[in-house]
């Protein structure tokens, strides 16, 4: 066979070889193109995390899965990925589980168990007045904060008491209201471990920043399981812009603010915050209707906490 015979028999079979691989090089071409749509398309669905079905925190509505808050509110930081609690502290010492809770401070000296179970505590029963002032809903959350887990509290009792625009409690015998009701009241917290009240914007008296005072209880019958005391503070910005109008602003001005309260600066009754309380009991404030929206998340150790 001469050389140029062999050339071309050559080329003719690299052909041949060309038309018998090409169907095959396509088609795993194709395979590819369709394989790496489809890793893209899981990749997309498996990233996105619509919103759970029945509009609550988990699949099955309100109540199931961790609670979503969101990461920019006022007092209220993540603690881990999967649930959101007050307080801040979490932030310095993360790994820590024991300081994944809420930090207790004194009851005060105004604390009545009147036993009014209300939600609006504006009202005074005792006759039917109603305090002046910025209103303003109060919205209490409730955990047991488990291993990096916030598990809505079921049938708490959560007590809140404050002062009026004038600064003054009520049923207090020394403060001359011995007998009314104002500013007092509690509510049983629901299943998503939730109470709210319809309330005011406290004022101030001598000695003190503005605040509200906060209990929570659990009873099995008649015996306490639980008892939680705390306190919550106030923005003082906005303090500023709600006492510039009445009633607050026919006191003049205050003579305490967030920085020079003792109890804002001094450590927790129970030990878990050692200065600066306050930073980590701050109502997360924001403007509603014509007044505020004052939220907080409470994280407790069912069984660990002081009874």
């Amino acid at each position: 066979m001469s050389k140029k015979k062999a050339q071309k028999g050559i080329s003719l079979l690299i052909m041949l070889l060309l038309v018998m691989v090409s169907p095959t090089i396509v088609l795993s071409s194709d395979k590819i193109v369709g394989l790496a749509n489809a890793q893209s398309a899981n990749q997309t669905s498996s990233g996105s995390f619509p919103p759970p079905p029945g509009g609550g925190g988990g699949p099955g509505g309100p109540g199931f899965g961790p609670p979503q808050f969101s990461a920019e509110s006022i007092g209220t930081v993540a603690t881990n990925q999967t649930c959101s609690v007050t307080p801040s502290i979490v932030e310095e010492e993360e790994e820590d589980e024991e300081v994944a809770t809420t930090p207790q401070a004194t009851e005060g000296p105004y604390f009545v168990d009147e036993m009014l179970n209300r939600s609006d505590i504006s009202l005074d029963p005792s006759d039917g007045s109603v305090q002046g002032g910025m209103p303003m809903t109060v919205v209490f959350r409730v955990y047991d904060v488990n291993e990096g887990t916030c598990i809505p509290i079921e049938g708490a009792l959560v007590d809140i008491w404050q002062a009026n625009a004038t600064g003054v409690y009520s049923d207090v015998e020394q403060a001359g209201t011995a007998g009314t009701k104002f500013l007092r009241g509690y509510q049983i917290t629901d299943e998503n471990g939730t109470v709210q009240f319809t309330s005011i914007y406290p004022g101030w008296y001598q000695g003190r920043a503005v605040h509200t005072h906060f209990k929570i209880r659990m009873f099995e019958g008649s015996e306490k399981t639980l008892e939680f005391t705390s306190q919550l503070f106030f923005n003082d910005t906005v303090t500023d812009e709600v006492f510039s109008q009445p009633p607050y602003s026919d006191r003049g001005t205050r003579d305490v603010r967030n920085n020079q309260d003792g109890i804002f600066n001094g450590p927790s009754t129970d030990g878990l915050v050692q200065s600066n309380t306050g930073e980590h009991l701050m109502f997360n404030l924001t403007k509603q209707d014509q007044g505020y929206l004052g939220t907080f998340n409470v994280g407790l150790k069912l069984n660990q906490t002081g009874q």
